[in-house]
């Protein structure tokens, strides 16, 4: 018997592997997950970049990629080469027409944004990120580095760590152990120790009268800060206006020895934004100290 010829694959055969190799969808080039749980996939980095949160453009602009900003929302004010750009409202409910119009090739916005399923709808990409720790602004540091295709994002993060453990070690002994009251805006909310900012009054070795189990930023009844009696206060000069007429106020340790550092709006806005200048924060935070906190003996300050 002669040997049977292997038969060859039909055209039916070929036409499916040609299909499968010019005519499978591509891969995305890159995707992450942002803080809502939602996968985000893109073909190519994004060039053209809305941002509806200050610390996530001041982000943006840490990592090299300030030219990428073609609109922010009302309150990003730094670096200087951003206040041209075109204001789209507010962070939490921002005008969809400007962004749209923008034709963005994301948006990035915090958790709270309504406005995020809008986008979406209209086909535009979204990204939801929302830095509340220190351990979030390394991860937003990252997520956003990864988006942009930066690959030292991590050395960026290192080198503001490093700066918040150097203005802590430039700290005085003396001031160790006082008492403080960081007040964010006159609701009066404050930042708790479960805050970036309450993480930063940790490292430079002060007491925070705000226990984390309050949460992050709670508002507070007047009454508490009047029984907590900080040492020494902190808070913006849009904040300070009637802090006097506050029922009780006047009888504080801090007020009665002067102790409060007022920071002018622009150094207010370093503070509480949890970016790239959250070391620059922790250094105006260790000059308040240094310059204002009270004599402290054995833990307990002297008024």
């Amino acid at each position: 018997m002669k040997p049977q010829r292997a038969r060859r694959p039909g055209v039916s055969v070929w036409a499916l592997v040609w299909l499968w190799f010019c005519c499978a969808p591509a891969q995305a080039a890159l995707q992450l997950t942002d803080d809502k749980g939602v996968v985000v996939a893109f073909e190519r980095s994004p060039q053209r970049i809305v941002s509806l949160l200050p610390s996530l453009a001041e982000t943006v602009c840490e990592l090299g990629h300030c030219q990428r900003l073609v609109g922010v929302d009302r309150y990003t004010n730094w670096p200087e080469s951003l206040k041209p750009l075109p204001r789209v409202g507010g962070g939490l409910d921002p005008n969809i027409e400007q962004i749209v119009a923008l034709r963005p090739d994301v948006v990035l916005m915090a958790t709270s944004s309504r406005a995020g399923e809008r986008l979406r709808a209209l086909g535009i990409q979204v990204v939801a990120l929302e830095p509340k720790t220190h351990a979030d602004v390394q991860r937003v540091m990252l997520k956003l580095g990864q988006l942009l295709e930066v690959p030292d994002a991590q050395r960026i993060w290192r080198a503001i760590d490093a700066a918040v453990m150097a203005a802590a070690q430039s700290l005085p002994a003396g001031v160790r152990g006082t008492r403080v009251y960081f007040e964010v805006n006159p609701g009066p909310f404050a930042a708790g120790e479960g805050s970036f900012i309450g993480e930063t009054l940790t490292r430079l070795g002060v007491q925070n009268i705000v226990p984390a189990s309050l949460g992050p930023f709670p508002k507070l009844n007047p009454e508490f800060i009047v029984r907590a009696n900080p040492d020494l206060i902190m808070v913006g000069q849009r904040s300070v206006d009637g802090m006097m007429q506050r029922p009780g106020w006047h009888s504080l340790r801090a007020m009665r020895g002067q102790h409060l550092c007022v920071f002018p709006a622009e150094e207010s806005d370093t503070l509480v934004r949890p970016g790239p200048r959250m070391a620059e924060g922790a250094r105006i935070m260790a000059r308040c100290l240094a310059s204002k906190a009270p004599a402290v003996s054995k833990g307990v300050a002297r008024p």
